[in-house]
């Protein structure tokens, strides 16, 4: 059986893994505040061009976004999100059980739009419901697709004329960064209050980067860090593994690697005439069949079950990751084209 079921079934990239033996042996303080992690924030402040900001290392993306949105939000405040955000549906009501309501609208390809933030503006006008307070996206987002940066600068704009937040969720940030109208790092760090760089989808062991720009986030995210038992005390493990990933090109090379691979099978199933839900171009498919072919798929291959659709249908997902290699994407693409 190969997995297709997600970009984090492997260990470590090569080269990350090698920095964590060859580093293993080495004596450094805790909590970050060792060598690797200040010069992975180094290579992250050079990366965006902007000096002037705080990065702290966390395990895990759900740990981040509970961690940082109960950080910037007061008692009666809110997140917006759209309602395939992973904060709405994958973690359990994380960052509800801080105490913060997250407000949601139907998703428009996957994403959180400036018309969907005014509604839920309009629809939250006073002191006795839930103030929105910050706008909380992905990218790529949960559906494989991603914001052009237009799309980011424009909700940024709309976010500043009215007092909101903007937060990113990098898990996948890598998928997104190669894609030509895509954002870039510096442009991120410009058109937000705050995101962070995947490590656990993007190669790492596990680990996530999480960058605040805006200076009213900054003051005591250490006390928050520490409080929400968030804070590693061998935070070195989580510097060496982003300094690695992003000294040089690996982060974007393990991005385009996956897309690629991802591209290989999306095409055989275009070609096979399954309909794709929500066209992509980046590591995750979503695609409905015949529930006969999943069942003759999952004989050789595991994939993730979406939403059954009728008697006869479901949605799965398939995901690519830095380890796909290309001779099992061909395979699987011609296992495909065989059904």
């Amino acid at each position: 059986m190969y997995s297709f079921l997600n970009d984090y079934s492997e260990g470590a990239h090569p080269l990350v893994l090698d920095a964590l033996i060859h580093t293993n042996s080495e004596q450094t303080v805790g909590y970050g505040l060792d060598p690797y992690c200040q010069k992975a924030k180094d290579v992250i402040m050079n990366r965006i061009h902007n000096h002037d900001v705080d990065i702290h290392f966390l395990v895990g993306g759900t740990q981040t976004n509970l961690t940082f949105i109960s950080f910037a939000l007061r008692d009666y405040q809110a997140v917006i999100a759209c309602d395939e955000g992973h904060i709405n549906i994958h973690e359990t009501g994380a960052v509800e059980a801080t105490g913060h309501k997250v407000l949601t609208k139907p998703h428009v390809s996957g994403k959180v739009t400036v018309d969907m933030i005014r509604e839920i503006l309009q629809e939250h006008p006073d002191e006795h419901m839930v103030q929105p307070a910050m706008v909380y996206i992905s990218q790529s987002t949960e559906l494989g697709t991603y914001y052009t940066k237009d799309e980011l600068q424009a909700l940024f704009t709309f976010t500043r004329e009215n007092n909101l937040y903007l937060f990113l969720d990098g898990a996948r940030l890598g998928s997104a960064l190669v894609l030509d109208d895509a954002p870039d790092m510096a442009d991120i760090a410009k058109y937000t209050d705050a995101f962070y760089i995947g490590g656990t989808k993007m190669g790492a062991m596990f680990g996530e980067a999480l960058v605040i720009v805006n200076d009213h986030l900054k003051k005591d995210f250490r006390y928050h860090l520490k409080n929400k038992g968030a804070m590693l005390a061998k935070g070195r493990l989580l510097g060496v593994q982003f300094y690695t990933l992003l000294k040089d090109s690996l982060y974007e090379d393990i991005g385009r690697h996956e897309n690629e691979m991802a591209m290989i099978i999306r095409e055989a199933l275009e070609e096979k005439g399954y309909p794709l839900y929500m066209p992509s171009t980046t590591n995750q498919i979503f695609v409905d069949l015949p529930n006969t072919d999943i069942t003759k798929i999952e004989e050789q291959y595991m994939i993730t079950h979406i939403k059954k659709l009728d008697q006869d249908h479901s949605r799965i997902r398939i995901v690519t990751s830095w380890a796909t290699a290309e001779e099992e994407a061909l395979r699987f693409a011609d296992f495909i084209k065989q059904l």
